[in-house]
């Protein structure tokens, strides 16, 4: 059933504070994350039965290759894991499975899960997931401003291209994103898809990634129901 509200068309979720819950209870960090796996999957498919169309997660940050070797080992299993496996519920949902990031620094099967799960989800029409991972902000609007660059040695005329026209050349041309959620306590938006929240709302909620149910997402729309949002100009 789709839910009555305003639905965002587009949520990105910064999923934070898998480690810390796992710590709370006194278990390895990567206990929190193989949760936190287990809540983005109950998430995304939740979210297309409310109406949303694109969903937008933050997995692996390019700076989460600071962390302890062990844990980034651990991720990497997982998403290996996560895409072999655990992504055919969506499949058969019908969600179309995007990742947005660099390929440098990956491990080959990483790679090969990667190309393997947007080939077997390519042509799914009842929603996207957009998995960011070995992602920034930045490095996003520098590989985008490298493949204009190029177009415009071949010749691309600029004299009347907008800021509409430079998604095309972000890793995948998705739509704006309306809502952004992060969990765990932070507030800041740790350099992830600077260019498409140009306009969002912002929801904050203390609440750790494995913990965010679907009351909890809930809530964030409820919230966006009520903010008024103007673009620049004026609600009449």
């Amino acid at each position: 059933m789709v839910f009555k509200l305003n639905i965002p068309k587009h949520v990105a979720i910064i999923m934070d504070g898998n480690g810390r819950w796992a710590e709370k209870r006194g278990l390895a960090r990567s206990e929190g994350h193989l949760e936190g796996s287990k809540t983005l999957e109950k998430i995304a498919l939740h979210a297309m039965d409310m109406g949303v169309e694109v969903l937008s997660v933050y997995a692996f940050s390019t700076d989460n290759f600071k962390r302890d070797k062990k844990e980034v080992d651990y991720l990497m299993n997982l998403i290996v894991k996560y895409f072999n496996t655990k992504f055919e519920k969506l499949n058969k949902k019908g969600i179309k499975v995007l990742v947005s990031g660099r390929t440098t620094n990956l491990r080959d099967d990483v790679i090969e899960a990667i190309k393997n799960v947007q080939e077997k989800t390519k042509d799914n029409k009842e929603g996207i997931l957009n998995i960011c991972f070995n992602y920034g902000g930045q490095e996003e609007i520098i590989d985008a401003s490298i493949k204009l660059a190029q177009d415009i040695n071949k010749g691309l005329d600029i004299t009347n291209f907008t800021r509409e026209d430079f998604y095309k050349y972000l890793y995948h041309d998705l739509p704006p994103i309306d809502l952004l959620i992060r969990t765990g306590g932070e507030q800041r938006v740790s350099n992830f898809m600077l260019y498409e929240l140009s306009y969002s709302e912002f929801y904050f909620t203390n609440t750790y990634f494995p913990d965010f149910d679907k009351s909890e997402f809930n809530k964030a729309l409820f919230m966006y129901e009520n903010r008024d949002r103007r673009f620049g100009g004026l609600n009449k």
